[in-house]
């Protein structure tokens, strides 16, 4: 594809609209805002995860609900990414961010002061909403404003390590708040948070050109938000009821039958809010794929891990929630230093497939897991491992996704980057926990072992199905993806 001119509709935003994007004055300082809203966003995905024994009694949460405090946000995060990654094209990218970023701020104020269940949970679907409005936004900016090879390179390492890194900060900052002042400050965190968002947004990044000539789909926009309500919910549900709940099954093919709805309506209509070129195209599909099984792949690990660290270790929250520092500390590094150079180097197919085959050596790592498990030898290598993918996959994923979209479709492309990460990591948490506790209940049943040699003999069959998983996507990409990004000067 090759970007398409500039629309003729001119952007009203104010702050740093005169500043041209790409030049080095604004340059450092732009980035600051944009990663930390991608940070916000992808680590209050877990954030209460940890925090949960905690505030449950707090706020009446009953065990079937307490789920919905994750699931509350991931679904409608996942399920509003496309319609809201076209409502930036339409209404300014710039303008879209800051309106989400003050949007989040005053929900996650909600959820902190909430009193009962139904406050926190509906606080929590807000954020989910409001994120959905940020993500798109902060990737699109980012493409739009480092048009040069090595500053995009750059920018998206960090981008890199704040969207994948993001799950292990939240389990390590909220362990932290929650151990020393209140799980209630897993909320509150994202106040500041979001007022230096919106504030540096406004006054340090360009204001790329809008597409007033877009139209919204609403039909579509209500078939996919829906259908992804129905396969997030149905996804969720497994994990709780199993997949041969009549809950799960009905919501998995009522889901099913929408996106496909949604797929023909896109071929129809005049104003698609996908367009299938986006999605038809070879190497970004393979690389939208990536995105999904790497972050099957990490979200699924780091769910069964905090749970073995705590069950089987007996980790603390915090010492569980820190744990998780060695994921966190490679993936920035090799984020920002490694993947960043590299993709101005080799062909993005073989980072990709480099980065998911680092994955697959972590997670068969991992199945070493015993009661007498040492941190150092059996948890932080392949941590660390992981960490190292993380950069060296989806920096390439990322610029070779965005290198192929036309400029009215930035927006769009953003979104599904993010709604692939979202549905990735709901499909690997909700698989992988329901692989995880067949096998854990069968252990039992047939009398091997008791319940702590039941649970890590479940979670090392999960993490050896990953393993697999991520070697399919090694396969695909390094074919599949052929696209030549520009190259270093």
């Amino acid at each position: 594809m090759t970007n398409s001119p500039p629309d003729t509709g001119t952007d009203t935003e104010t702050g740093a609209a005169a500043q041209e994007p790409g030049k080095p004055a604004g340059i450092a300082l732009a980035l600051i805002p944009l990663a930390m809203a991608q940070l916000m966003i992808t680590l209050d995905s877990t954030i209460v995860s940890v925090a949960l024994p905690t505030l449950q009694p707090d706020v009446g949460l009953t065990n079937a609900a307490r789920a919905w405090t994750v699931t509350g946000y991931t679904v409608a995060f996942g399920s509003l990414l496309l319609l809201n990654g076209r409502l930036g094209d339409l209404i300014g990218r710039k303008r879209a961010l800051i309106i989400g970023a003050i949007g989040f701020a005053v929900v996650s104020g909600v959820a902190g002061a909430a009193v009962n269940a139904a406050m926190f949970v509906g606080a929590r679907a807000l954020q989910g909403a409001f994120a959905a409005l940020i993500a798109p936004s902060a990737l699109a900016l980012i493409s739009t404003t480092f048009t040069e090879p090595r500053q995009r390179g750059r920018a998206l390492g960090v981008y890199a390590a704040t969207a994948m890194a993001g799950g292990g900060v939240g389990l390590i900052v909220g362990g932290a708040l929650t151990d020393y002042l209140s799980w209630r400050w897993c909320m509150y965190v994202n106040i500041p948070i979001a007022a230096v968002v919106a504030l540096g947004t406004l006054f340090t990044v360009a204001s790329p050109p809008r597409h007033p000539g877009l139209k919204l789909d609403i039909p579509g926009a209500v078939l996919v938000t829906v259908g992804m309500v129905g396969l997030i919910y149905g996804l969720a549900e497994a994990g709780e009821s199993g997949w041969d709940s009549g809950k799960t099954i009905g919501a998995l093919i009522a889901g099913a039958a929408l996106i496909a709805a949604f797929a023909a309506w896109q071929a129809r209509t005049a104003s698609p809010l996908l367009p299938l070129r986006v999605v038809l195209h070879r190497s970004s599909s393979a690389s939208f794929l990536a995105m999904m099984i790497s972050a099957f792949c990490t979200f699924g690990m780091m769910l069964g891990m905090t749970y073995q660290l705590q069950t089987v270790l007996n980790y603390s929250p915090m010492k569980a929630g820190f744990a998780f520092i060695g994921f966190v500390g490679t993936a920035v590094v090799s984020s920002t230093q490694i993947g960043r150079r590299l993709v101005t180097r080799l062909r993005p197919g073989v980072m990709m497939a480099l980065g998911l085959v680092l994955y697959a050596v972590a997670l068969l790592l991992v199945t070493r897991l015993t009661v007498g498990s040492s941190y150092w030898v059996d948890i932080f290598p392949p941590m660390a491992l992981m960490g190292i993918g993380v950069g060296i996959l989806t920096v390439p994923i990322v610029a070779t996704v965005m290198a192929e979209a036309d400029a009215r479709d930035s927006g769009v492309v953003a979104a599904i980057v993010n709604t692939m990460q979202q549905a990735g990591g709901s499909v690997g948490a909700a698989l992988l926990n329901t692989i995880s506790v067949s096998a854990a209940a069968a252990f039992v049943r047939d009398g091997r072992g008791d319940a702590v040699a039941a649970s890590i003999h479940g979670f090392i069959l999960s993490s050896r199905w990953s393993a697999a998983i991520a070697i399919a996507g090694a396969l695909i990409a390094v074919v599949a993806v052929n696209t030549k990004l520009p190259r270093k000067e």
